[in-house]
């Protein structure tokens, strides 16, 4: 398009309505006397027989003055050019047809020059008036979208332009989605795709519509550079055969929106995603059981730690839809608490929710906070989800690791039993079971705590030795899964950043496998596996099969519309580095200890019966592992790790922060105060 083109539409564009609309009337008058003078000469085939200045000048001043009223009327003049649809189209067939008819009224009417006028004339009027009217806002739409150049479908590789994109699913979100991308110029739709065969070789909404078989041919006939997926029915099953078959091909795949994003303007169309990692695992997430999400939640007060990380903010989410009375926020992050605090409360406003939201700083290792919390709001559950997960961050962090962890989660847990708390659900992993981590330790001794806890009918409480024995009326629950996709620290993200910045992809191992779960299923099955069983089980989810880290960054590179540089593809676009396992970490992680096993009436949650130990024996391990970090003796910390935790193989770094210092019993810091967990924060 030239210049002067682009300048005369940019001008038009930004007239005000009122001379939109005013210039859109004037130009369907001269139309409506082409359409009646073009009636006459298709009729009589002789142009000297019509008198629009003359005998018939009457009729050419109807015409227009039937018409317009009932455009104006009908809304004709109210559509946006760029916006023109369906809608529009079918405006203006009702508007032309009804002012057809009103002009044959007149004509019956006007009695003395009705034979004048063959009956067909009208007839003619009416299709030459669809034509014309019609005709010039296409043609309009064209220009005003810039695609008036551009009409012919055997166009697409010659013309330069926006990315052309081939849209997978041919149904009413694939139609969307290209509609909304034609009103737009960052993707040009040429084609659409779909595994219904009757619509193969057929046309739809402007684009040639090619089965799944001819994508080949798809791809040389109209040069798409990217698929888009417009299949938000299909199972995650199917949507993951779809990206087998696509993943042979050069091309970019990614996603359309959610509808219900797109709907409330968080998102616009042009915000397409990659294709959400978790089709690529094809596991359908189980329906969830109302009864079970609701038991622990509804009507009751409900305390989440850590609920601005990855977990603990996604069962905010859920438990907000479960309708507690109240809703506790604790996370020791100020910027985190902030984030869902904002987020639940926009959530509250728009489904008006009766529920109190209550966002608290602090911290799990200081027990007196926690404890205030818990009996000034009367917490009746409890998901303990604050921790620290990085495996190898925690590995050159030991002390960290044990205070946060397992510290936090004794305080936590001794502070839910002292305020009658019902309900209290722990957050726990896969890398609990067989650990060669120190998170993995840590957590695995967590398990350890609220199982020999649950064990004693009344309480003697550590760290408080003036307290008499504490009755036990809480019931702990932990629940044990793997790696959620999308939380803070998974591969998924990191992935897809190095692939963003043309690689290397950097994998640990080759035969490096994991558990994988979406963040919204495992906090739902959290919440169900807190709601069963009795205190000091443990529950496993099931995470289907593992995925081995390595094709899956093959498969998010293809996806990407690359290629894998490898010795078989020299010229490959993205290399994968195998760089070695980091510090604690195995090559396969576990969910059992044991074989001993059972179902439950969930058929994604399992009951797991591992050995524990009695409550005064860990308690006095745990003096000793304090003690040890007081004097920053992590040798022996590792030591007792072993002893306590079955299956604990260390590697042997220590904390990074002590390595180099020599030990300093006599001298008491500052960090020694919160170990101590006295009545100070």
């Amino acid at each position: 398009m030239s210049g002067h083109q682009t300048s005369v539409r940019h001008r038009l564009l930004k007239l005000p309505p009122g001379n939109k609309r005013l210039l859109q009337l004037l130009a369907d008058v001269p139309l409506i006397w082409l359409a009646l003078w073009l009636a006459f000469y298709a009729r009589l085939d002789d142009a000297s027989q019509i008198q629009p200045f003359a005998s018939h000048a009457w009729l050419f001043i109807a015409a227009p003055v039937v018409a317009l009223p009932l455009f104006i009327r009908l809304g004709m003049y109210r559509a946006v050019m760029r916006r023109f649809g369906n809608d529009a189209l079918l405006t203006i067939a009702k508007a032309v047809t009804f002012s057809a008819l009103l002009l044959t009224v007149v004509i019956l009417l006007y009695g003395e020059t009705t034979a004048l006028l063959p009956r067909s004339v009208i007839v003619n009027y009416w299709l030459l008036s669809l034509l014309l009217i019609g005709g010039l806002r296409l043609a309009m739409r064209q220009y005003f979208t810039g695609d008036w150049y551009n009409l012919s479908d055997h166009s697409f590789k010659l013309q330069p332009g926006p990315p052309k994109v081939a849209i997978y699913g041919a149904g009413l979100a694939g139609n969307q989605l290209a509609h909304a991308l034609g009103m737009g110029r960052a993707r040009r739709p040429v084609a659409f795709i779909d595994d219904d065969l009757q619509l193969a070789h057929r046309v739809i909404a402007g684009l040639p519509v090619y089965p799944p078989s001819q994508l080949d041919r798809m791809l040389k006939e109209t040069g798409a550079e990217e698929i888009l997926l417009a299949i938000p029915s299909a199972s995650r099953a199917r949507r993951r055969e779809i990206l087998e078959i696509l993943e042979a091909y050069p091309l970019a795949v990614r996603t359309m929106p959610d509808i219900a994003d797109l709907a409330s303007g968080r998102v616009k169309v042009e915000d397409l995603k990659t294709v959400d990692i978790a089709d690529l695992l094809g596991r359908d997430p189980v329906a969830p059981k109302p009864e079970l999400l609701e038991r622990c939640i509804r009507g009751q007060v409900v305390m989440v730690t850590g609920a601005g990380g990855s977990i603990g903010s996604e069962l905010c989410r859920q438990i907000l839809d479960g309708a507690p009375s109240a809703l506790i926020l604790f996370d020791h992050s100020e910027f985190s608490l902030y984030t869902i605090q904002i987020e639940l409360e926009q959530r509250i406003r728009d489904k008006r929710l009766p529920v109190q939201l209550v966002p608290t700083l602090g911290s799990v290792r200081y027990p007196v906070r926690m404890l205030e919390i818990m009996q000034s709001w009367k917490v009746d559950t409890v998901y303990h989800a604050a921790a620290y997960k990085h495996v190898p961050m925690v590995e050159h962090n030991v002390s960290e690791g044990v205070l946060n962890n397992t510290l936090g989660t004794l305080y936590t847990a001794q502070s839910a039993l002292r305020a009658g708390v019902r309900n209290f659900v722990l957050i726990s992993t896969d890398k609990a079971v067989r650990p060669t981590n120190v998170m993995g330790s840590t957590k695995r001794m967590a398990e350890l705590v609220l199982q020999a806890l649950a064990g004693e009918g009344s309480v003697l409480l550590y760290g408080e030795p003036d307290l008499p024995p504490q009755p036990n009326r809480t019931r702990f629950i932990m629940v044990r899964f793997g790696n959620v996709l999308g939380s803070s620290g998974s591969v998924i993200p990191l992935f897809r950043e190095q692939i963003k910045c043309g690689g290397p992809i950097t994998v640990t191992h080759p035969e490096m496998t994991r558990y994988f779960m979406t963040i919204p299923e495992a906090a739902q099955l959290v919440i169900q596996a807190g709601s069963m069983g009795d205190s000091g089980d443990v529950f496993v989810l099931d995470m289907g099969e593992p995925v081995k880290i390595a094709q899956m960054a093959e498969r998010m590179v293809h996806l990407s519309g690359l290629t894998v540089r490898s010795e078989a593809n020299p010229d490959g676009d993205i290399d994968i580095e195998f760089c070695g396992l980091r510090p604690g970490e195995k090559l396969y992680e576990e969910l059992l200890i044991g074989d001993n096993v059972l179902p439950t009436e969930h058929p994604m949650i399992m009951r797991a019966n591992e050995a524990h130990m009695p409550w005064e024996e860990l308690q006095a391990l745990m003096v000793e592992m304090v003690q040890s970090i007081k004097l920053d003796d992590y040798q022996h910390v590792r030591d007792l790790l072993c002893r306590i935790v079955s299956g604990y193989t260390p590697d042997a770094d220590v904390d990074w922060l002590h390595s180099q210092c020599e030990p300093a019993p006599a001298e008491k810091t500052g960090r020694e105060v919160m170990i101590a967990g006295g009545n100070r924060q």
